[in-house]
């Protein structure tokens, strides 16, 4: 295994960024009435500006559009795209079942024929591209690779696509709004794209991440569902859509994103914890060496659930090492650690020698992904 380095970060987001207060104008209010839980939602989650891939009268952005963008900034001239040897690209919310989003994304690239590799999930997709792209130049079977988390949530949360549900609890006269575990993701995701580029060199000039370890784990053999969609789910058990009728699609609104937040409680931190213990023990690492601590964090609600649980743990990792920008760019899933990456590497804030620290925790079915890197 030979050493490699991220040498560039890059992002894409598009449009202003959208206020709380502007949501519903956006994303439109479901039956014609303001959400009950939106509020509270937002107070807990500490988001105060998210983006959106569309605007009314405007260009509305694809995922795939989105993610390429963010890899042309990777690069002052779009000549050097056409050196990238490897493309890896992980989002909860691609465009379309098939072809594969890696796939739309190269075919806006316009560049010549390339290794592709595509991974579908939520959160973790994009640590999942990030570990495919490093091991690859790790290996030495490129000298380079691309890997980027992206997702374009927004056109999942818009009220049109509840309203059929809605229509249809008016017919048997019941109450004219969404459940919580659909209402609650209105107001936690946004949209938007990063990238990384790795190479088996590090930068001439200027900083570079030297990757030391990425370590992944699921618990999807010990717990139930979490966060879903393009199903429904009856007791533990998730039905797919392609088992339900087809007019349930939308008055089930079954390609909404949902989150049993009972289980989401009880499981994401004490797991996450666990998780990191094997990795210490694994990889003889001690968090006090750590400089810069990034996790992702889906809610703010949790930074303190998650410090309290490392220090009941005695794992010494305070609050000064923390570093998010969930409050900024709100919660984009898959992209958001190359989000944090980027601003440490793209606006001065690391130093020679510094331990950058990852942690992205994913609630779909519960896994969890920790890396270690170092400025040089």
């Amino acid at each position: 295994m030979q050493a490699v380095y991220i040498t560039r970060m890059a992002k894409y987001l598009p449009y202003d960024p959208v206020s709380n207060e502007d949501m519903e104008s956006v994303l439109g209010m479901v039956d014609g009435k303001p959400s009950k839980v939106r509020a509270l939602i937002l107070r807990n989650n500490g988001i105060k500006t998210r983006y959106y891939a569309f605007r009314e009268g405007q260009k509305s952005f694809s995922n795939a559009e989105l993610t390429a963008e963010a890899i042309k900034a990777l690069f002052k001239e779009d000549s050097m795209l056409d050196e990238v040897q490897l493309l890896a690209c992980g989002t909860t919310s691609p465009d379309q079942t098939l072809p594969s989003h890696a796939s739309m994304v190269h075919g806006l690239l316009g560049v010549p024929p390339l290794e592709l590799f595509s991974f579908s999930g939520a959160c973790n997709t994009g640590m999942q591209s990030f570990k495919y792209a490093f091991l690859s130049v790790a290996s030495g079977d490129t000298d380079n690779a691309v890997s980027t988390g992206s997702e374009r949530m927004s056109k999942y949360l818009t009220s049109d696509k509840f309203q059929a549900e809605i229509d249809k609890a008016h017919e048997i006269e019941e109450n004219g709004y969404i459940a919580f575990e659909k209402d609650f993701l209105r107001w936690m995701l946004s949209d938007g794209a990063g990238a990384a580029f790795f190479q088996n060199k590090p930068n001439p000039d200027g900083l570079s991440l030297r990757v030391e370890w990425i370590d992944m784990t699921s618990f999807a053999g010990e717990i139930e569902t979490c966060m879903y969609s393009g199903s429904i789910k009856e007791g533990d058990q998730l039905i797919g859509y392609n088992e339900l009728p087809t007019d349930e699609w939308l008055t089930q609104s079954v390609f909404s994103m949902k989150q049993d937040t009972r289980l989401l409680g009880e499981h994401i931190v004490p797991r996450g914890v666990d998780f990191l213990e094997q990795v210490m023990k694994k990889r003889s690492f001690d968090t006090r060496e750590i400089d810069w601590f990034l996790p992702h964090l889906s809610s703010e609600f949790f930074r303190r659930k998650i410090s309290e649980e490392l220090e009941r743990r005695n794992i010494p990792l305070p609050l000064h090492l923390w570093y998010t920008n969930l409050d900024r760019l709100g919660n984009v899933g898959s992209a958001s650690p190359y989000f944090m990456l980027e601003e440490l590497m793209n606006q001065d804030k690391l130093k020679k020698g510094q331990k950058v620290f990852l942690m992205v925790p994913e609630s779909a079915r519960f896994s969890y992904t920790y890396a270690l890197l170092t400025v040089v």
